[in-house]
């Protein structure tokens, strides 16, 4: 039997983390890709143990286990692998003494480091046609991904993208509302399967650029409008520009400067939803009058007087 060192494989140390067994799977499975090797056989059987080791690598339970007892693993737990060590009494006739479970150092001193293939291929010789059997699996298709950046009126009325990933040009609708970093799966519109596999999936990671005016906290807006001092003091109109169009929003007398406003239902569209949205909500800036005249100074002047 042929020993498959996995680490080798992916081309990552026996110490890898989880992250970079991933990282290098990723990248050789995107390089040996049927879709891109376009039918070159020996790169083929190269994807395929790519798979193989992945699948055995990313595993903290498979991976415990090939590493304490190499490629065949699998094979050492279903002839009787036990915590403490190999259990004999499957292949013993149950008569004359009870059955003794060899431990990990007594396997090697018997048989060697590198004998438990030999071990195996002695007992089980049927393995090897169940070997050949597992390698013609079916095995699904690389996962892709992808992201866009709409503009925050896009993701406010809706939008539609045409992405060309991997040769494949696909078109993406976004429904109104869609949130900064929301990841939107496309069943079916990875990498190809091999053997009769499924295709892998497309996650599209959507970003919504900044805005000028309008900061965003969930599906609520949040802006600035500047007011006259006259306006805040004796009340009035302003209006306000929103994601849809423009209101006419009733400022109360003697608004102090930084007041907050909520309208109701001016905010993002609620994703998934219909006829439901968030607030926005409108601080106010009062200004201060500038370059004023002496009238003017002397009316301040007769209010500074009246207020003390």
């Amino acid at each position: 039997m042929t020993y498959k060192d996995y680490y080798k494989v992916l081309g990552v140390g026996k110490t890898a983390t989880t992250d970079e067994i991933k990282k290098a799977y990723r990248t050789l499975a995107n390089r040996y890709h049927p879709d891109k090797t376009k039918g070159d056989k020996t790169a083929e059987e190269k994807f395929k143990d790519i798979n193989e080791a992945n699948g055995i690598l990313s595993d903290p339970v498979k991976r415990k286990k090939y590493d304490q007892f190499g490629a065949d693993w699998k094979r050492y737990e279903d002839a009787g692998a036990q915590p403490g060590g190999f259990d004999w009494s499957k292949y013993t006739s149950g008569q004359g003494g009870q059955a003794h479970t060899m431990s990990q150092e007594e396997f090697s001193a018997m048989f060697g480091e590198e004998g438990a293939g030999d071990f195996f291929e002695i007992i089980f010789g049927q393995h090897s046609r169940e070997k050949q059997g597992r390698r013609s699996r079916a095995l699904k298709g690389e996962d892709f991904e992808a992201e866009t950046t709409l503009s925050l009126e896009e993701a406010y009325h809706g939008a539609a993208r045409m992405l060309k990933i991997h040769n494949q040009t696909i078109k993406i609708a976004m429904k109104p509302g869609i949130m900064d970093q929301q990841v939107l799966k496309l069943e079916g519109k990875g990498g190809r399967g091999l053997n009769g596999g499924s295709n892998g999936d497309l996650y599209i990671t959507v970003k919504v650029a900044r805005h000028p005016e309008f900061q965003r906290r969930g599906n609520d807006l949040y802006c600035d409008k500047q007011v006259d001092l006259y306006t805040a003091m004796l009340g009035g109109k302003a209006r306000i520009k929103t994601m849809k169009d423009t209101v006419n929003v009733d400022i109360p007398k003697e608004t102090p400067n930084g007041k907050t406003l909520r309208l109701l239902g001016l905010g993002m569209p609620v994703y998934g939803t219909k006829n439901e949205f968030g607030n926005l909500y409108v601080t106010l800036a009062v200004l201060l009058p500038e370059h004023l005249g002496e009238q003017e100074i002397e009316l301040f002047r007769k209010l500074s007087a009246l207020r003390k």
